[in-house]
């Protein structure tokens, strides 16, 4: 795990990989908890038996953006900001889905810093990411995140 507490140390990654995080198993129940947070039960992602039977994969697929909200989990898995006063997920760009994450399906994050700039003391973070999925050639996402940090100095 990359440890970062300064601007400086965060800019020497610019251009570079900052790594890939463990696997992570994404089982039905984290899908039905997704869906009813989100209110969204699609039979596509909740409806185990209609999904194996009518459904284009044969099995259940977790929602897109439940692939997405494992990004913050999965980046704290691989670099480690300290001294910080705040930390703020601030936009998306250039996102793209590459194909469904079937229910049971192993992701992890890889990720390479592509911008970093100093806002007057705030430093503004520009995350390559991609959500691979074990035994895939293409990625369920790839897109760029950006975060703001506020380092104490």
């Amino acid at each position: 795990m990359i440890v970062i507490t300064n601007y400086e140390q965060f800019e020497a990654y610019l251009g570079k990989s900052l790594g890939i995080s463990p696997y992570h198993k994404i089982n039905q129940a984290q899908i039905n908890q997704f869906a009813n947070a989100t209110l969204d039960h699609q039979w596509i992602h909740t409806d185990v038996a209609k999904a194996e039977n009518e459904g284009p994969f044969k099995a259940t697929i977790a929602h897109g953006y439940l692939t997405l909200s494992l990004i913050p989990y999965l980046w704290k898995k691989i670099v480690d900001i300290q001294n910080l006063k705040m930390e703020i997920n601030y936009g998306i760009e250039d996102l793209r889905f590459g194909q469904a994450v079937l229910v049971n399906s192993e992701v992890r994050l890889n990720v390479k810093l592509a911008t970093i700039a100093n806002l007057r003391g705030i430093t503004k973070a520009t995350i390559h990411v991609e959500l691979e999925i074990k035994d895939q050639k293409k990625p369920a996402f790839s897109g760029n995140v950006i975060f703001l940090y506020h380092f104490i100095v």
